[in-house]
């Protein structure tokens, strides 16, 4: 028999979505995983309809069910509608950065074959742990719709997804949105451009940026429910000028230590030099970055030290030194030379913790919150793929992409 060609790993498809596209910001959503409850319910207040009610059900083993019927109830009241026509869906978030910098980053959602990374399609970077994908599967069989799409990323190496998009959003929008100060356009194509755009963004292979959870989640659906082939994916081309990877720095929270004691025992590895409180952290690492692997801890004391790698330190002790991909990431170096350190020093209920803003990890650490900060500088996009390509393994939060896809644009569901 001649060999079956794999299904696109792109298609359009026809998105359900809310009918009052004039009210849409408020309806919106960031990811589940970055909710807290004090968010939820600032987000449910500003509308019963928010997409959150959906994505993050409460209650216990009853919420999944509730969330089913709730539903099906804003289908029967026409809260949400089902476009007619297959469509792919382009979105344009205009963003800032820490750093006060003005963004625009442009993709396309549409749906995304789902299969086995050992088909090589779709290529992963993170290792996942069982517990949130039990949650987003049991929230998959009550609801048999996808809500949150994944941030993918295209090597588009030709450029045409990117020149494809730039059309469309020379176009009048038609849906605009404002989440969290971003402000979202929302374009639905339909016809041979859809089909093109698809065909564009699946051209080739596809890595995972943001939503390994929930791919692995829709896989271990489609294996219950044959015809659940796709998942919601918003693809973004490599030249995409507003693709940013912000760092995600580490804090350290149990017991009190001698820092300035902890900082001398790596001086075997590091250069190191304490920094006056008027240098800006975030600029000084970028210029150690140039040099070579670089950190700034952050101690309670009102110190701050720079960590610089030096030219020829020993590695080959490090668990990933066989992994050449892993191994120089400056990232993976970091936490197994500094911050495990640190957090074992931090006692048996030390905690280690992640954040994106760097002054709040300062904050932190200078109001004794945290034992001790560690600054970092961004894992660059190509280093990302590199371990993908190696089908090797990220440290874990070795990545902040930004911004994150807002929920509740478009959904994919499973219903007839």
């Amino acid at each position: 028999m001649p060999d079956v060609p794999p299904a696109p790993l792109v298609t359009p498809f026809p998105g359900e979505r809310y009918t009052a596209t004039e009210d849409l910001g408020n309806l919106l959503a960031p990811p589940y995983d970055v909710i807290s409850q004090e968010r939820r319910r600032q987000l449910t207040k500003r509308a019963g309809h928010n997409i959150v009610c959906l994505t993050l059900p409460e209650g216990d083993d009853e919420r999944y069910q509730q969330a089913s019927d709730l539903l099906s109830r804003w289908r029967e009241d026409k809260v949400l509608r089902r476009d007619a026509a297959d469509s792919v869906y382009v979105v344009q978030q205009e963003f800032s950065t820490p750093d006060g910098r003005t963004h625009t980053r442009t993709g396309v959602i549409g749906a995304l074959a789902v299969e086995p990374y050992s088909h090589g399609r779709v290529k992963p970077h993170e290792k996942t742990h069982a517990e949130p994908k039990a949650d987003r599967l049991a929230l998959l069989r009550s609801t048999k719709a996808m809500f949150e799409g994944l941030l993918m990323l295209a090597r588009d190496e030709g450029g045409s997804l990117r020149r494809y998009l730039e059309g469309v959003v020379s176009e009048d929008p038609s849906a605009r949105a404002e989440l969290d100060g971003e402000a979202i356009g929302l374009w639905q194509v339909t016809g041979k451009r859809a089909q093109d755009i698809a065909d564009a963004a699946g051209a080739h292979e596809l890595y995972v940026a943001d939503g390994h959870h929930r791919y692995e989640t829709a896989i271990a659906y489609r294996e219950e429910n044959p015809s659940a082939d796709r998942t919601l994916g918003l693809v973004v081309s490599l030249g995409d000028p507003g693709l940013i990877v912000l760092p995600t720095h580490r804090l350290i929270y149990g017991a009190a230590m001698n820092g300035e004691e902890m900082v001398e025992d790596l001086r075997e590895r590091f250069q190191i030099h304490e920094l006056p409180a008027e240098v800006n952290y975030s600029d000084h690492l970028a210029e150690l970055d140039n040099r070579g692997t670089a950190c700034i801890v952050v101690l309670p004391e009102g110190n701050a030290v720079a960590l610089l790698l030096k030219p020829g330190a020993k590695l080959g002790d490090l668990p990933f030194a066989n992994q050449p991909a892993v191994a120089s990431l400056g990232i993976a170096r970091i936490d197994e030379l500094v911050v495990k350190r640190f957090v074992a020093e931090a006692g048996k209920d030390a905690r280690l913790a992640y954040s994106a803003d760097s002054d709040h990890v300062i904050d932190e650490v200078t109001r004794g919150e945290a034992v001790a900060g560690v600054l970092l500088n961004a894992t660059s996009v190509e280093q990302v793929l590199a371990v993908s390509d190696a089908e090797a393994v990220m440290p874990q939060k070795a990545t902040y992409f930004m911004p994150k896809v807002p929920s509740g644009l478009v959904i994919l569901s499973f219903e007839p």
